[in-house]
C-alpha cells in the first residue's frame, strides 16, 4: 500500500476550500454564470479517494462536483473560465458549474441530473473490461441518487458481469433538506447494495485518511478481480444545498450537527502535522493560482452568439 501523502492531500483540501471559499466571494457580483453546489464541508472525500487512484483510473463525478475535479487535478483555469461563462472554460462556458470535464485527467463531463452519471460510469466500466483495459471507473454519487431506480439497476448490471468499478457514495444524510430517515427504511444503502452483490463498506470517519484507507483496500479487491465495490462515506455539508449561502435558517438539522462537523474539520488536522513553512508555502501557491485563474477568467471573452447551439446537446 502507498503511503498516504499528508501534505499533498492538505495542498489538494486547501486548493478545494479556497476555491469554494472563492466562489462564495464572487457569487453575488454575477462575474459567475451558473448556479452552484459546494462541497465545503464533504472535501475529505474526494481528496482521500483521489490520493488512491491511479492516473488511468477513470472518474464520474455529478452536480456536486467541484471537489472531485480538483482533488483530481483538473485544469483550474478551464474550471474557473467555465464558472464565468466564458470561452476559455472546459466547455467554452456553455456548461457552467455543474458540467465540468477534464479528459486529459480521465475526469468525465459531469450532468446536473442526479444519478445521470451512474448508468454512464457503469457502461464505462463495462468497456473496461470487455477491451481488456487498465484503469478502474470511479462513480460519485450522494445519498439521493440511490432513490433512483436506475441506481439499483446499475449496481445489479455491474454486481451480474463483475465489473471494475467503484461507488462512492458520499452520504451527507440530505437530499436537498430531507433527511435519509424519511426517504428509506433503516439506515440501508450498504445493505442493500451487499444485497445486489456489491461488496460494501461503511466509512464513519472524519480524516482524510479514514476515506483514502477504504477507497486504496477496495481498489486493491476490484484489482484482483473481485469488483464491484461500494464505500459509503458519512460527511456533512455546511452550506445550503445550492448557492453560496448558508441554511441554518431553514432549521432542517441542528444547528449542533453542523457545529461538531465544523468543530472537526479535517484541514485543520492535516495543517497541524506539518511545519508552519510547509503550510505558508502551500498556501501562498494555492492563492497565487486562484488568482491568476481568475485574472485568466476574466481576460478571456464570452462565446460570440452565433456559437449559441454549436456542440449542445439534449
Amino acid at each position: 500500500m502507498k503511503e498516504f501523502d499528508i501534505k499533498k492531500a492538505y495542498h489538494l483540501f486547501y486548493l478545494i476550500r479556497r476555491s469554494e471559499e472563492k466562489i462564495i466571494e464572487l457569487y453575488d457580483t454575477d462575474k459567475i454564470k451558473s448556479p452552484v453546489h459546494l462541497s465545503i464541508g464533504q472535501e475529505a472525500i474526494a481528496v482521500g479517494v483521489s490520493l488512491a487512484l491511479d492516473d488511468n483510473d477513470i472518474v464520474f463525478s455529478n452536480y456536486r462536483g467541484h471537489a472531485h475535479y480538483l482533488a483530481r487535478e483538473g485544469n483550474l483555469n478551464q474550471m474557473w473560465a467555465e464558472l464565468y461563462g466564458k470561452i476559455d472554460g472546459s466547455s467554452r462556458g456553455k456548461a457552467g458549474s455543474m458540467h465540468l470535464s477534464d479528459w486529459s485527467v480521465n475526469f468525465m463531463t459531469t450532468s446536473a441530473i442526479v444519478t445521470s452519471a451512474i448508468p454512464e460510469a457503469v457502461g464505462y466500466a463495462f468497456a473496461q473490461k470487455y477491451k481488456n483495459d487498465k484503469g478502474i471507473v470511479i462513480c460519485y454519487h450522494g445519498d439521493g441518487a440511490v432513490d433512483e431506480g436506475v441506481y439499483w439497476e446499475s449496481l445489479n448490471f455491474a454486481s451480474l458481469h463483475n465489473l471494475p468499478i467503484l461507488f462512492v457514495c458520499e452520504n451527507n444524510k440530505y437530499a436537498i433538506y430531507t433527511h435519509q430517515s424519511k426517504r428509506m427504511l433503516n439506515d440501508s444503502i450498504s445493505e442493500r447494495a451487499n444485497a445486489f452483490g456489491v461488496k460494501a463498506s461503511k466509512v464513519d470517519g472524519l480524516t482524510t485518511k479514514d476515506f483514502y484507507n477504504a477507497a486504496y483496500k477496495s481498489l486493491d479487491e476490484i484489482k484482483n478481480g473481485n469488483g464491484p465495490m461500494l464505500i459509503e462515506c458519512l460527511t456533512t455539508r455546511w452550506r445550503d444545498h445550492v448557492g453560496p449561502g448558508e441554511d441554518r435558517h431553514i432549521k432542517f438539522r441542528s444547528d449542533d450537527e453542523l457545529d461538531n462537523a465544523i468543530k472537526n474539520d479535517d484541514l485543520l488536522r492535516l495543517e497541524s502535522m506539518l511545519s508552519e513553512k510547509e503550510v505558508k508555502k502551500i498556501n501562498d501557491e494555492v492563492d497565487n493560482k486562484i488568482n491568476e485563474a481568475i485574472k485568466y477568467s476574466e481576460k478571456s471573452s464570452f462565446p460570440d452568439t452565433s456559437e449559441i447551439t454549436e456542440e449542445v446537446y439534449g
